[in-house]
């Protein structure tokens, strides 16, 4: 070889190694870095007429796991569906509150069942009577505060839908832009890692909303289609189309017509079902919350609302009350008609005949509602029937809970263990989704940056530049003999 070739050599050696040092770095630098994809320098044999000349640098690979990366993209989404799922039901949940928690449904429940009781040993007493009065309110308020808690969570549900619906539309504009400069990039002779690393990001961003596949296009681009066939990307971004109502109430529902839909492209797309394109993901998780959720859980207290209004507005129960007349508690103040069942729970309040304050009389609970005069103040009958009336076993006509006959109290027990039924259901899932995502993660992150292997990596770099500038500096000393000859 000659002095000129040595150092042809050398000094691709040393350039090589320059650019080794400035990719492990930026490995070493970006090992936490989300979306980074570790960097390998890419080196070919240089020759000229059948002689090695030194290396040629072909470029800088990304290397990343493409297959561990859509199946945790897709853990991803799983999760964001059952927490979403799962925060939702425990709200709810919360609202209702539970049996041993003071000022819960059951309490109230109990303590209007325990003023009854009280009530009826001491007719005469006005105390009793008004403690009666006020254990009703109490009951009534926090039937009404449930129902509007469910409504305040739906129209939650349904303003996030509306931001994450923006943000999906923003993020794939930006895909679809950095789409068009790694073409560029990468036309241009530069390297695009940079972008790609930008790319990965920003559909990560979106994968607990709404489940994706990427699938690779020529020049380096990426369409998304998610698993149920909705396309988001390929070529031009989709037009995600949402609008957000002002408030919600029981009656508005998607089918009614009073609240909105998702389009793709402005076609409606189905949000709930085995076969929706967006099944899986936070988006689903919220419209299923909206519409189905929410519903239920409505319609369950609306039903509890109506057993319990039937359950005093019986003549079996009180004589005095005549065709027509509403009991102890009413719809709006107004006999309840089994057609008006839908938002009872928002609508229920108690019977102003028996209250001072609006006009009424305490002793109509002793005497009854529809009572001309008061009666004998030691007749204790009534309130004794009314008593009894809570605790009857009866079969509730609507709702989902079934054929089984209960008390007013088991009926409340039953309502909250629908709900929290569902909830474990939806935190078992977010259990199991979590582990998935977390072995994913680290198998990704096993297949990411490794700073103990770039380490070593390094101090290899460190011997080709030592062994590279040893040669140059043996050719400079040959050259330098030969010029003093």
């Amino acid at each position: 070889m000659t002095i000129s070739g040595a150092l042809s050599n050398a000094l691709t050696g040393l350039t090589a190694a320059a650019r080794s040092t400035e990719v492990v770095s930026s490995n070493i630098a970006n090992a936490m870095t989300d979306g980074y994809g570790r960097r390998q320098l890419d080196l070919s044999a240089r020759t000229v007429g059948g002689n090695g000349t030194g290396v040629w640098i072909d470029g800088v690979s990304r290397l990343v796991d493409e297959v561990v990366i859509a199946d945790r993209r897709l853990a991803d989404a799983s999760v964001g569906n059952s927490q979403t799922r799962a925060q939702f039901l425990k709200k709810i949940e919360a609202a209702i509150g539970s049996p041993e928690d003071p000022g819960s449904l059951s309490d109230r429940l109990a303590k209007l069942e325990s003023a009854l009781i009280q009530a009826s040993s001491r007719p005469d007493s006005e105390t009793r009577l008004q403690n009666v009065l006020q254990s009703a309110k109490s009951l009534v308020g926090h039937i009404n505060g449930i129902s509007n808690r469910i409504q305040t969570l739906r129209m939650e549900s349904d303003q996030e839908i509306g931001l994450q619906v923006s943000r999906l539309n923003d993020t794939l504009q930006r895909i679809e832009q950095l789409n068009t400069d790694i073409v560029a990039q990468r036309g241009a002779g530069h390297d695009a890692n940079g972008l790609l690393d930008q790319r990965q990001q920003l559909v990560d961003s979106i994968s607990s909303i709404i489940p994706l596949r990427q699938i690779p296009r020529e020049n380096g681009k990426i369409a998304l289609i998610t698993p149920g066939g909705a396309i988001l990307l390929d070529g031009p971004a989709a037009e995600l189309g949402f609008t957000p109502v002002g408030v919600i109430v029981p009656e508005m529902t998607l089918a009614s017509g009073g609240l909105f839909g998702l389009t793709i492209n402005g076609r409606p797309v189905d949000t709930s079902g085995q076969y929706s394109p967006i099944k899986g993901g936070s988006l689903a998780a919220l419209f299923e919350t909206r519409d189905n959720i929410s519903v239920t859980a409505q319609e369950n207290l609306d039903a509890f609302a109506r057993d319990l209004v039937e359950r005093f507005q019986n003549p079996s129960v009180d004589a005095t009350l005549a065709p027509g007349m509403a009991g102890l508690f009413t719809d709006a103040g107004a006999a309840f008609v089994p057609a008006n069942e839908i938002a009872l729970s928002s609508r229920l309040s108690v019977n102003t005949a028996v209250d001072p304050a609006a006009g009424g009389q305490l002793w109509r609970l002793r005497d009854g509602i529809g009572a001309a005069a008061a009666g004998d103040v030691g007749n204790a009958s009534l309130l004794q029937k009314l008593s009894t009336a809570l605790s009857f076993a009866q079969v509730p006509v609507s709702g989902a809970f079934g054929p089984a006959a209960r008390s007013a109290s088991a009926l409340g027990g039953a309502l909250l263990s629908l709900v929290a039924g569902e909830r474990q259901s939806a935190d078992s899932q977010t259990a199991y989704t979590s582990t998935r995502l977390s072995a994913l993660q680290s198998q990704e992150l096993q297949n990411g940056v490794d700073t103990d292997q770039e380490l070593q990596q390094l101090l290899l770099v460190e011997q080709a530049y030592a062994a590279n500038a040893r040669v140059m500096q043996t050719a400079d000393d040959l050259i330098q003999t030969l010029l003093g000859i």
